[in-house]
């Protein structure tokens, strides 16, 4: 990582917020030294049986913003998530802020747009998002310096974004006793997420590495933060210098016996839209399911 701009003075206040309906946890990053934040990885409540979206996620959020005279500058996207579907569209009505992603979302938009069929009128260019971020960008929050790697494997898109002594690392990995997320969706490759993983183990043994996704093995109570060091030795799958062939085995293996995730559907097509609902021709939010395309 000495080629990136890593400062372990600088020490981001952060504050997490846990959905329990998708296990997943959003962030507010905050400058210790303004009221300049981020959000990153927010999450748009939806009951797809019924058809119905709602914001109590993103209100929570925007409220702790507004309770603590915070100025949004950014909402982070860590990948185009399968699991949840992004509020970042509805915080920036309330709140402002530019929202990012890493610039390899064309690659999933192109998949994507084929399997839903979309027609010319989607964009797969990531038109759709403020700002695109190629592998090693930096961006500032307040006076903080942020910089954003590339990460593929789970899909083409994912980065891990790093603010001073904090990383937010998506799904590239999970807490060391849940080990790293899948690689079989369209776009995704274990032997690529291995490489990807080990990357992210070359920061500061201190770094501070917040989760995407919880779902408390064995029954303990949801975390969402570790660290470098601690991924190095008691990672399930990587740590103790696991080796790529063995990764690859058990990760091809392991996920050909995993579900569909139950809202890959809505979050695809939402999330490969910067978190706006897809319209049909009078305007009104639709969405559509492929049958035997994923």
């Amino acid at each position: 990582m000495t080629d990136f701009p890593v400062d372990m003075t600088v020490q981001p206040q952060v504050t997490a917020f846990f959905d329990e309906a998708t296990n997943t946890i959003s962030y507010v990053v905050k400058d210790p030294q303004s009221s300049s934040c981020a959000i990153i990885d927010s999450v748009m409540d939806i009951d797809y049986f019924a058809g119905r979206i709602t914001y109590d996620h993103a209100d929570r959020m925007i409220a702790h913003v507004r309770d603590n005279g915070l100025t949004l500058e950014w909402l982070i996207e860590t990948h185009v998530h399968a699991d949840h579907l992004s509020a970042a569209p509805y915080i920036q009505s309330q709140l402002g802020g530019k929202i990012g992603i890493g610039d390899q979302i064309r690659v999933v938009q192109e998949t994507f747009g084929k399997i839903f069929n979309e027609g010319t009128a989607f964009q797969r260019d990531g038109s759709q998002f403020d700002a695109l971020f190629a592998d090693g960008d930096t961006y500032m929050i307040g006076g903080m310096q942020a910089f954003a790697f590339a990460t593929p494997g789970h899909t083409p898109a994912c980065m891990v974004h790093v603010v001073g002594d904090a990383a937010f690392v998506g799904d590239t990995l999970f807490m060391p006793d849940g080990g790293s997320a899948r690689a079989d969706f369209p776009g995704g490759d274990a032997g690529t997420l291995y490489d990807s993983i080990q990357r992210v183990l070359t920061l500061p043994d201190a770094m501070r590495l917040f989760m995407c996704h919880d779902y408390g093995p064995g029954g303990r109570d949801i975390r969402w933060e570790t660290t470098v060091a601690e991924q190095k030795v008691h990672n399930i799958h990587v740590g103790h210098g696991a080796t790529k062939e063995a990764f690859v085995k058990f990760r091809t293996e392991r996920d050909a016996t995993l579900a569909v995730p139950k809202l890959i559907i809505p979050s695809l097509q939402v999330n490969m839209r910067a978190g706006e609902v897809p319209r049909d021709d009078d305007g009104h939010m639709m969405l559509k399911v492929p049958v035997n395309g994923l």
